[in-house]
């Protein structure tokens, strides 16, 4: 009955791998805890928990360059309060790599603008951390707090009304300032953008500093470093480096680049 059911969250609701191993989960832990309680059905129980879950396809991790980046935290228009809010969102969601769902529960007492500036923050299995600010992010985040003007418990990105914003809220504003910023940065593709690539972006950007990968999983929060180790896929300088290193020393350094008359003769074949 529970094969069935899995068969009909993919063929039937048209649920992908993803949510079908969640489901998935979810039954495994309902299940383990009755192994406890009910140890007459373990035959049974055994089976289940022997159900396997679905492989599935992981696409390549987007992120944007340094230029994308310093575009599209220049679109938002300054000259509105949604404008300036919206620009110290994105840079934040930059540089330190908080989730949606962690940048949205910000509070003004979260943000800490004094000798080693950071914001605390509540990620996944209420695991709290902090993540250091850079100069530049710290002072615009002092400029709009002091415009904020809030509580120490009031939302740090608040709606016009004073509530926090929704992801769906997040998602919009990233996407319609992602369409202004391509105007002038042409590799930007706004219909691929989606808040998560900022979280991306940040690791990328640690990873090409030469930041070692256990520092960039406190940094995200990651609870596994096996979640950190996608970046080193996404990441050609690295892969390009150690082609470098492979080279054999007599070899002349650089990409071997045929003669035009090389090209010709296999052009012909």
């Amino acid at each position: 009955m529970i094969s069935a059911f899995l068969d009909h969250l993919e063929t039937d609701r048209h649920n992908s791998a993803r949510t079908r191993n969640l489901r998935l989960t979810a039954i495994r832990s309902l299940f383990a805890y009755a192994s406890l309680r009910h140890p007459e059905h373990a035959a049974l129980i055994q089976r289940v928990l022997a159900i396997p879950t679905k492989r599935f396809d992981r696409p390549t991790i987007s992120f944007l360059t340094a230029p994308e980046i310093d575009a599209l935290v220049d679109a938002p228009d300054q000259s509105r309060w949604e404008g300036r809010r919206d620009r110290v969102l994105l840079l934040v969601g930059v540089q330190t790599g908080l989730r949606v769902s962690e940048l949205t529960g910000l509070t003004c007492g979260d943000a800490s603008l004094g000798t080693g500036a950071s914001v605390r923050c509540e990620g996944k299995g209420r695991k709290q951390r902090a993540v250091p600010l850079t100069a530049p992010t710290r002072a615009v985040l002092a400029v709009w707090m002091t415009e904020r003007n809030g509580r120490s418990q009031d939302p740090l990105f608040p709606t016009r009304t004073g509530r926090r914003l929704s992801r769906d809220a997040v998602e919009r504003l990233v996407r319609k300032h992602a369409v202004t910023a391509a105007t002038r940065c042409p590799t930007l593709r706004p219909e691929e953008l989606h808040p998560h690539v900022l979280r991306h972006s940040c690791a990328m950007t640690l990873l090409h500093a030469g930041v070692d990968t256990s520092v960039i999983a406190l940094w995200l929060g990651h609870a596994d470093i096996r979640s950190t180790q996608a970046y080193l896929h996404a990441d050609m300088t690295i892969k390009q480096r150690a082609l470098d290193r492979t080279t054999p020393t007599t070899a002349i350094p650089g990409r071997y680049r045929p003669s035009d008359a090389l090209l010709a003769f296999l052009e012909t074949l």
